[in-house]
């Protein structure tokens, strides 16, 4: 039985964060980091039933095409996904009267819609990537037992070239799920390994009172490529995400608006008309086959 510090929740029974019950969610969930992007998808949805939020959790559940989908902001940031996938996969997988994990294991399926920004100068601004891998700098997964899911060659390799400082949290690769990824890739979308940051300014390398610790940082990165890899964008959500759902047993991937490219300086002129596009064909192509 699980005691009430680990499995935290309200008064109404629902879970201490996302302020969810079991039946509010769908197996298919999409997430994203923005508040304002829940809407934004659920507005595809021909019929909402459920809509709650707590913080910056807001939840809407709904059909369309007759398949059950969840929207869920997550906020910005790995230790927001450590949240939002622990108690997700709590709703799915644990008992709440019995605070037991049940006999019967519930798969999600979890798709990020995210934006991000480029590092090499061949992917445009409004192109789509998928994070085939996700390269996290976030430390998140040291935290669990993670033997098995991640590339340690690919890291080393990185670790070298970059001159890596030992005060950093090593960084780790974790593939997406295979069975996801095929679902959602076409030649629309870019496939790609995405680095995970643990913050918006200094760790993706911008520079504006404060100095970095390594100012050349992001052009290591662009030069990178280990058996045919290289890094080709940076955003804060994937690897944590990658790595929680695959040690739950849950699919993920995560989807990329580029409305940054970092080596040329530019950014998307309407980021918001590029998103509902990658929304769009992410609805499409989760609600059909």
């Amino acid at each position: 039985m699980l005691e009430a510090s680990e499995l935290i929740l309200n008064a109404d029974k629902s879970i201490y964060h996302l302020n969810l019950l079991p039946e509010d969610i769908s197996d298919i969930i999409i997430v994203v980091g923005d508040q304002n992007r829940v809407a934004q998808v659920s507005s595809y949805f021909d019929t909402i039933e459920i809509k709650k939020s707590k913080r910056e959790f807001i939840t809407h559940t709904g059909v369309l095409h007759g398949k059950r989908i969840t929207v869920l902001s997550t906020g910005i940031g790995a230790d927001n996904i450590d949240i939002v996938l622990n108690e997700l996969d709590a709703l799915a997988n644990i008992d709440f009267i019995t605070r037991t994990v049940k006999k019967e294991f519930t798969r999600l399926k979890i798709v990020r819609i995210g934006t991000s920004g480029a590092i090499q100068p061949d992917i445009p601004v409004d192109s789509f990537v998928l994070s085939e891998y996700a390269f996290g700098f976030d430390g998140v997964l040291h935290f669990y037992k993670n033997e098995g899911i991640v590339n340690d060659d690919f890291s080393k390799a990185f670790v070298d070239h970059v001159d890596w400082s030992t005060k950093k949290p090593w960084p780790y690769l974790v593939k997406s799920d295979d069975d996801l990824r095929a679902k959602l890739v076409s030649n629309r979308i870019r496939l790609g390994v995405t680095v995970t940051n643990s913050g918006f300014y200094g760790p993706q390398g911008r520079k504006l009172r404060l100095d970095l610790q390594d100012p050349d940082f992001n052009h290591k990165m662009q030069s990178f490529t280990h058996e045919g890899m290289q890094i080709t964008n940076l955003e804060m959500e994937s690897s944590a995400l990658y790595g929680l759902s695959k040690l739950l047993g849950h699919q993920a991937v995560s989807l990329n608006c580029i409305i940054a490219n970092r080596v040329l300086g530019e950014f998307s002129q309407n980021p918001r008309k590029t998103i509902d596009h990658l929304i769009e064909y992410t609805l499409q192509r989760l609600t059909t086959g």
